[in-house]
């Protein structure tokens, strides 16, 4: 249909807006704008984004598209406003309004899920409103997203809400402009759903008719809850009850691995952990990730069995609405809002539902099945899940940026924009603390947390995961990349979808894929020193390498130097067992007299035979294993129920001393090869461990900058990136980076995505982008 004729002040603008447009708000708010102005089109979704379509003065239209940019959602992102030809086949309507949504190959992405926003909430806890206690309350700005949506554009029909007909409120909302429900998509109350259920431990449904105060009551009670909640189920157990937490630990076969809190605000972190002001920030930032904080010297006996032996507690606050009734109905259903900002006694375990590790639940029935025998009961809803997403995990850095540990919900599809477009690659990512990538043009698109590949179901979600990510972003890859490493699952999966798809397959070795990946995210071109120290990953020599510099150019890798090797008696016991690592250090020493005594309860006799006369034992150049043996000479950890333990040991001890000098000539440096064997003898004389721990933690950084700063100056490279699970250690990455930058050279870091093995397969596709080279 052919433009109206237009007075010559008037003018016409169809534009498209890219970035995260749909599901934020984005159509309202251009709606409101242009009624405003008193302009006349329409908005619509579009696969590739938010198409506006407006006419009136031309300086209106300047005022307009300045203030799209300028006043848009806060949970929007733009990153481009593109003006596209009116043609004669644009539909014109006096007016304007918002038009159906117009399919076609995706180019926008999904938002994610975000927190019950100020608004939600007031009504949430306001006994006239019609919503008051309803456990699904959400609007234009909050609520699911990611974990609901099938396929793009993000519309009710293809979400799990499809299952729900609007009642006639709640379409009145859907169609009023002024109304924050305008367009919200996952909109519902009372009357239409999503409804509450409670089940008990055979997953016979409960006749009740609160399941909120019921849930609340066998909580108090000591039981053990499996919740259902945006991205999966939790189980939930009273933090305060010393025995639900023992049986919770023990129903689920987790030892000591540190439980994750729900409080309800920052008033009640305070008074178990130190918060700082970055810290609550993230604590109340619409993601609501789970916090690492610092614990209170009284929380260890206020909270047993939470986090014992370690420093740290995770935090996360309320995120659903039905989470923050659950405090709600514990604070007696105070009257006003006062009551948020106080602190509030009840403290939830909060902990993912994977039973053996595996993948998240997030279907009833399933949860009835494989949660049996752990959970006593079950607060479930008829919304599904269509997508399974964990908690995300970050941790603060004084001074810095937050440093993710885990990347999932409220983060996740947010894309990370690259330097430049590339071929579309989807990569597999690492073995462990899984996750894939999906590359368009100049995005990348990493997945929720999935987990370590050992499980048949964690593949499986795998699988899920990277079909999900194609099928929304509506992408065939050109590219498969994978670890180098030949039996991984993840490399497994690689050449059956090479072979599949008729792509080339890019194997990247485990170390440049850390490293890449701190290229990619800073969108950095050119060579690069690299620093990538973690607990393994395959070589290029077929070795057992994790503490690496490294030469980085595009998709080539150069390996400048490693640290000296240790013994690994018993392989990858050895990473479960510290105390092999110190007997090895001790046999290295010629110390191995010692081993027995030292070891007496742990066979260490037997080790000691083993290591004189035994076969070659194989190596590793990683410095996870060099803390392990710290912590095994030290005492303070023999055996890991998890990993990464024996470090977080190690690193409190050493916040709690404070800062050390180094030790004096306690690293060797030569060609290219650092040694810290002189400081691990050290350690095996030490007394006073927390003072231990924290010389030890200086001359590591001391030794690792040197290293860095001597390379530097020898390839004349001016930036360093840091990689790897080892730089999660804030003391060793705070005094590395200081070092660095003293010495005139730019540190990069992780920020975008976790310094761990989560962030590999960011890694993988960016250097998939810029090779050829197939396996």
């Amino acid at each position: 249909m052919a433009l109206p004729a237009l007075a010559p002040a008037l003018a016409a603008q169809r534009l498209l807006v890219r970035g995260r447009v749909q599901g934020v708000g984005f159509r309202p708010f251009v709606y409101r704008l242009a009624r405003e102005l008193a302009l006349e089109g329409w908005v619509q979704n579009t696969a590739a984004g938010v198409e506006v379509l407006v006419s009136g003065e031309r300086e209106v239209l300047q005022a307009f598209q300045e203030r799209l940019g300028r006043e848009a959602p806060a949970t929007a992102r733009i990153d481009g406003i593109i003006e596209l030809p009116l043609g004669d086949e644009v539909c014109w309507t006096p007016g304007f309004r918002i038009v159906e949504s117009r399919p076609g190959l995706a180019q926008t992405e999904i938002g994610p899920d975000l927190a019950t926003c100020p608004d939600c909430l007031e009504e949430l806890f306001d006994r006239r409103n019609r919503r008051y206690r309803h456990a699904f309350i959400n609007c234009t700005y909050c609520g699911p997203r990611f974990t609901l949506t099938r396929s793009l554009p993000y519309d009710r029909p293809q979400t799990s809400m499809a299952a729900f007909a609007l009642c006639p409120n709640c379409a009145a909302e859907y169609a009023h402009p002024a109304d924050r429900r305008f367009h919200a998509q996952a909109n519902g109350c009372p009357d239409c759903g999503p409804r509450l259920s409670l089940a008990d431990a055979a997953g016979k449904r409960i006749a009740c008719d609160d399941p909120i105060a019921s849930t609340l009551q066998r909580l108090h009670a000591g039981e053990i809850l499996a919740i259902k909640g945006l991205g999966g189920y939790h189980l939930a157990v009273d933090a305060r009850n010393a025995a639900a937490v023992a049986r919770l630990r023990e129903r689920k076969g987790r030892e000591e691995k540190p439980f994750a809190l729900m409080l309800a605000n920052v008033a009640s972190a305070r008074e178990l952990a130190q918060v700082d002001a970055q810290e609550a920030a993230l604590l109340q930032s619409p993601e609501r990730p789970i916090v690492l904080l610092r614990k209170r010297a009284e929380t260890e006996a206020a909270l047993p069995g939470i986090a014992p032996d370690i420093a740290w507690l995770g935090v996360m606050l309320p995120y659903t609405p039905l989470h923050a009734l659950l405090f709600f109905e514990a604070a007696g259903r105070p009257a006003g809002p006062a009551w948020r900002e106080a602190s509030q006694a009840l403290a939830l375990v909060m902990t993912s539902a994977n039973p053996h590790d595996e993948p998240l639940v997030i279907d009833d029935s399933e949860a009835f099945s494989r949660l049996a025998g752990i959970a006593d009961a079950y607060l479930g809803h008829d919304r599904a899940i269509a997508v399974r997403a964990d908690d995300s995990v970050l941790r603060a850095a004084p001074g810095g940026a937050p440093a993710f540990v885990r990347r999932a919900r409220g983060y996740t599809p947010s894309p990370i924009l690259l330097a430049q477009e590339g071929p579309a690659v989807l990569a597999l990512g690492a073995h462990l603390k899984n996750t894939v990538c999906v590359t368009r043009g100049r995005e990348a698109f990493l997945s929720q947390h999935l987990g370590d590949l050992d499980h048949t179901r964690t593949r499986q979600a795998q699988r899920e995961a990277a079909a999900h990510l194609l099928r929304v972003l509506e992408i065939r890859p050109q590219r498969i990349a994978c670890d180098l490493h030949p039996d991984y699952a993840s490399t497994r999966l690689a050449q059956e979808l090479a072979r599949e798809l008729g792509v080339p397959l890019v194997a990247v070795q485990h170390h440049q894929a850390h490293i890449a990946a701190i290229a990619a995210e800073h969108r950095w071109s050119g060579p690069l020193l690299g620093l990538a120290c973690d607990g393994s990953g395959y070589g290029s020599d077929g070795g057992l390498w994790g503490g690496e510099l490294l030469h980085l150019d595009g998709g080539q890798m150069r390996r400048l130097g490693h640290l000296r090797p240790l013994p690994l008696p018993g392989g990858d016991r050895a990473a479960r067992e510290p105390w092999r690592l110190a007997a090895a250090v001790l046999h290295t020493l010629g110390r191995g007299e010692e081993i027995a005594q030292r070891f007496a309860q742990r066979s260490g006799a037997a080790l000691t035979q083993w290591l004189v006369a035994g076969p070659a034992l194989p190596q590793t150049s990683s410095l996870g294993r060099v803390f392990d043996a710290a912590a095994g000479l030290l005492g303070i950890a023999q055996i890991m129920s998890f990993e990464g333990q024996a470090a977080m040991r190690l690193e409190g001890l050493a916040e709690r001393f404070g800062p050390a000098e180094q030790l004096a000539q306690g690293y060797r440096l030569e060609a290219g090869q650092l040694d810290f064997l002189p400081l691990l003898a050290w350690l095996a004389e030490a007394r006073a461990v927390e003072r231990a721990a924290a010389v030890f933690h200086a001359t590591v950084a001391a030794g690792l900058a040197n290293w860095c700063i001597e390379a530097a100056r020898r390839e004349s490279l001016s930036t360093v990136a840091l990689g790897g699970g080892c730089f999660l250690n804030q003391i060793l990455s705070g005094a590395l980076t200081q070092k660095l930058e003293a010495a005139g050279l730019r540190v990069l870091g992780a920020q975008a995505a976790p310094p761990n093995d989560g962030g590999i397969s960011l890694g993988q596709a960016w250097v998939a982008q810029q090779t050829t080279k197939e396996v």
